[in-house]
């Protein structure tokens, strides 16, 4: 088989009608639309929405205003939360890491993020890998000599 012999499928291409091109096309005065009436004129039709004459449903439903706040909370992120007072008997040398909060049982379930919050005192020396921490609680930790890293 070559590429000049290939050939389209039978009746692949037939040629669109053109109506309403006089009589010898065949397709003359009423153009296979019929008699008169609402389907034989130029945009004629029922939209897509017409429920025959029943109010449709966009009128029946309320007109709502701007977006509820479940709509936006698909966006946004829900933290396990930590704060620096329980983190007061760590040993120093272990990193703070999800898996580890979760191993000792300070944090509790299973996949969402964890963040540190600023309540309580700072213990020294931390090493913290792959957590959110608020403002105060990073400035804490901070002070304290707290060493990060990315998870």
């Amino acid at each position: 088989m070559k590429l000049s012999e290939l050939k389209p499928a039978g009746g692949s291409n037939a040629k669109r009608v053109r109506v309403g091109r006089g009589h010898g096309s065949g397709m003359v005065k009423t153009s296979g639309k019929g008699g008169k009436g609402q389907t034989a004129r130029s945009g004629g039709g029922k939209g897509p929405n017409f429920e025959g004459g029943q109010t449709p449903w966009q009128r029946r439903l309320p007109q709502r205003r701007g977006v509820s706040q479940k709509a936006r909370a698909i966006f946004r992120t829900e933290y396990a939360v930590v704060n620096l007072r329980d983190l007061a008997g760590w040993d120093t040398g272990v990193p703070v890491s999800g898996e580890a909060l979760r191993a000792a049982g300070i944090v509790k379930g299973g996949r969402s993020p964890i963040k540190v919050l600023g309540t309580g005192d700072a213990p020294a020396d931390l090493r913290f890998r792959g957590l959110a921490f608020s403002a105060a609680a990073r400035s804490k930790l901070l002070a304290a000599g707290a060493a990060f890293e990315e998870a």
